[in-house]
């Protein structure tokens, strides 16, 4: 056989083992969603015997909607925790809204710090140092700002710490908002974002967002405490590695990570998707490849490979695989909703398709520029993860 010949085989067989590695995917994602998502979990152990928990709150400036967010962390149904809400600057408006719920709620264990304490590049860990070193329970739990949560929800991530977990974290997803900017966000942490999140976990790799984790203290301080973490834009990312390189299992909360952030645009989640990329990409380099596992890229690779295999037309099977895609991710969106989606089916259409069309523009933008624009620093990220920040002369 030709050399040339040899290597299309070769291409052609990549591409059918590509086909079957993420129809895989497709399949464990809305199995796994179907069977565990919005179930409530068994208790594992008495209401009243559940281990007291320090919800670490990072608080930076004023959107729409973060009153409301935050009071739903002084509502929960939980027989004991504390709330440290941790504010960097004094000036920061989210002092008020943070004053305003400590006078509504006196009975709820709350405190407040202002001012953080610099122990590297990460503006987060900075932020919540404060409220780390007198966090008084075993397990810290560390919440973004734009989070909503049920009153049941500490509750159902608690029940999941068993004597071998570490670390649970929620599934990302983004609550019901008007705007086809909120569809956007919707469509991405309903379809593409949970297929590769929820295969990964299931398969082994541990991959876990920050947004909401629920931690053991003493596995973190083990590891250095958070200050061991300010050297990464990712904290998250190298937290849970720290974790899971002790021996402790991850578990996913039945419950999603519901982000309702008041503030939304097509520009904000091209930009949101844009750093996470960078970050991915220099920390682990594999994720250069990742473009091959977007839809319209993968059809195409894999119709070549139909084509090559069994003489299929290239365009049917490529619109065709697009088509199954398409329904796929429908069913999955629908299963981690957990109820009727909030837009119609011409949206989801729609939104669908420009995310997808997004996919590769937003990967070789990640590329393209080296330096990441987070709150309101700029870093320049090195191969591992690490950081440096960009001070303006």
């Amino acid at each position: 056989m030709a050399p040339l010949e040899l290597a299309l085989q070769g291409l052609a067989l990549f591409g059918l083992i590509l086909f079957i590695v993420l129809w895989l995917m497709h399949l464990i994602s809305i199995i796994y969603v179907r069977l565990h998502l919005h179930k409530k979990s068994p208790d594992k152990q008495p209401y009243s015997k559940l281990p007291g928990v320090s919800l670490l709150k990072p608080l930076k400036g004023v959107d729409p909607n973060l009153l409301s967010n935050l009071e739903t962390f002084f509502e929960l149904d939980y027989p004991k925790y504390e709330i440290l809400l941790c504010v960097q600057d004094d000036d920061d408006p989210a002092i008020n809204v943070c004053k305003r719920l400590l006078g509504k709620y006196p009975n709820v264990d709350a405190r407040l710090f202002v001012g953080g304490k610099k122990v590297g590049i990460n503006p987060k860990i900075n932020n919540l140092m404060p409220g780390y070193v007198v966090a008084k329970y075993d397990l810290v739990w560390i919440c973004d700002s734009g989070i909503r949560v049920k009153q049941d929800t500490l509750t159902d991530m608690a029940s999941q710490m068993t004597e071998k977990v570490g670390l649970v974290h929620g599934l990302p997803y983004v609550a019901d908002r008007q705007g086809f900017a909120a569809t956007l966000e919707q469509v991405y942490f309903g379809t593409s974002h949970p297929r590769s999140y929820i295969s990964a976990n299931v398969t082994g790799f541990k991959c876990v967002t920050g947004m909401s984790c629920l931690m053991r203290k003493d596995v973190l301080d083990q590891a250095g405490g958070l200050i061991a973490f300010a050297q990464y834009i990712a904290e998250d990312y190298f937290m849970a590695k720290a974790i899971a390189d002790r021996g402790w299992k991850f578990a996913m909360a039945t419950q999603v990570a519901l982000q309702n952030s008041g503030s939304c645009s097509i520009t904000q989640f091209q930009s949101r998707m844009i750093r996470w990329a960078k970050l991915r990409i220099n920390m682990l380099p594999g994720t250069i490849c990742e473009p091959i596992a977007e839809c319209f890229v993968a059809s195409l690779i894999i119709g070549w490979a139909a084509h090559h295999l069994f003489h299929w037309d290239v365009m049917v099977f490529f619109l065709c695989h697009c088509l199954a895609w398409f329904i796929a991710d429908y069913i999955q969106l629908q299963g981690i909703q957990g109820g009727p989606l909030s837009f119609s089916k011409l949206d989801y259409a729609v939104a669908w398709f420009i995310r997808e069309s997004m996919a590769i523009q937003i990967f070789l933008s990640a590329l393209w520029d080296p330096t990441v624009r987070w709150r309101t620093g700029r870093y320049r990220l090195h191969c591992g993860g690490t950081a440096e920040e960009i001070l303006d002369v």
